[in-house]
């Protein structure tokens, strides 16, 4: 199933998110998805990349909150052997592996101010410089970046520049939580169900009462948590009927 296929649902913010990103996967524009925590912006990246010119490229992700920032660097940049201690060989980093593809840049603001300005210029010029090296290495790269924060409030308190937020956010898309798009949650089940039913077992099914319960449910941690939860149903009762009620 194609990343822009695995969007499940008939809600209008589903199906207005599958009409953006059909409309906006094609430019190769600077993008920038918002949207909490659970969402999906990876999918949505994905789904960006696979309805572009460059869908035979390599599409890259970067957690950008999950790297140590000593090493975010070197990690999207590359390094030269010997640059700094432990840098034993020269390596690329992700800018390069994406060249002619899709670089996913995921919870952009937790990246430093420092390193910011180091993307911003990378966003004018479309060249990198590896750690150690005095070398510039032309890019040819689609920049999608994806957050969970109010990027205009940590620029009001000083933690992230105004002017790489508008180069990032040339395309903004912003994905609606679960629980403000329930009518998917039946079709969001049927496909967890089958996504985590395993070759040995059917899918698991929920009756009546326990999905009422499902779509009465907040969902805080969004689809994430949805898929989480099938999850473990499907392992702890493959092939049933579920009755949460028991």
């Amino acid at each position: 199933m194609s990343a822009l296929n695995s969007i499940i649902g008939s809600s209008p913010e589903a199906i207005s998110l599958r009409n953006l990103i059909k409309t906006v996967g094609p430019s190769d524009a600077t993008t920038l998805i918002m949207g909490d925590s659970g969402t999906g912006k990876e999918l949505v990246a994905k789904a960006l990349h696979d309805c572009s010119d460059r869908v035979g490229g390599p599409f890259i992700p970067v957690n950008c909150g999950a790297i140590p920032k000593d090493l975010l660097e070197s990690e999207l940049f590359g390094h030269r052997k010997g640059s700094f201690t432990g840098a034993l060989a020269d390596r690329k980093g992700r800018f390069q592996l994406a060249d002619d593809g899709t670089l996913f840049l995921d919870e952009i603001g937790d990246m430093s101010m420092d390193l910011q300005v180091k993307l911003l210029r990378v966003l004018q010029e479309r060249t990198i410089d590896p750690v150690g090296s005095s070398i510039t290495i032309p890019i040819n790269v689609r920049v999608v970046a994806a957050t969970h924060k109010n990027l205009e409030q940590l620029i009001s308190e000083g933690k992230f520049r105004e002017d790489l937020f508008y180069r990032l956010n040339v395309m903004p898309l912003e994905i609606s939580t679960l629980s403000n798009r329930k009518q998917d949650i039946p079709a969001l089940v049927e496909h967890f169900a089958k996504e985590h039913a395993g070759s040995k077992h059917l899918p698991i099914r929920l009756n009546d009462a326990s999905m009422t319960l499902f779509k009465d449910y907040s969902w805080p941690g969004n689809i994430r948590e949805l898929s989480n939860l099938v999850s473990r149903y499907s392992a702890l009762f493959p092939g049933t009927e579920i009755d949460l009620r028991r």
